[in-house]
């Protein structure tokens, strides 16, 4: 059983710096894609930014291009998103996201296997 558990949540004031981490545990090989996505209250969740496990490649969503980076262990079994420079509108419950078979998982129909989420909040 396909298991994503977050850790790093916290509360910062803007400017400052987090780093989420996702355990994966559960897979005979590593998920092809990965991704982070976010939801504050009364909005929809939103995708923050994947890794695509096999080859490394990385995208963001517009707002946090150049302050956050995704990034995995060499395993492939832990997952990484450092924020930095973040800002009062980055408050959310962010979620660890997977998807086992090939294909990008931005959307939320793509993903196969969720996280608990962990809270992040931004005082400015």
């Amino acid at each position: 059983q396909v298991q994503l558990v977050e850790s790093g949540g916290g509360s910062v004031q803007a400017g400052g710096s987090l780093r989420l981490s996702c355990a994966a545990s559960g897979y005979t090989d590593s998920a092809y894609c990965m991704a982070w996505f976010r939801q504050a209250p009364g909005k929809e969740r939103e995708w923050v930014a994947l890794i695509v496990s096999n080859s490394g490649s990385t995208n963001y969503r517009d707002s946090v291009k150049g302050r956050f980076t995704i990034s995995q262990d060499n395993a492939k079994s832990t997952l990484y998103l450092q924020m930095n420079m973040l800002k009062p509108e980055d408050t959310a419950m962010y979620y660890c996201a997977a998807r086992a078979a090939p294909g990008l998982c931005l959307f939320l129909r793509a993903i196969d296997t969720w996280g608990q989420g962990t809270q992040v909040t931004v005082s400015s």
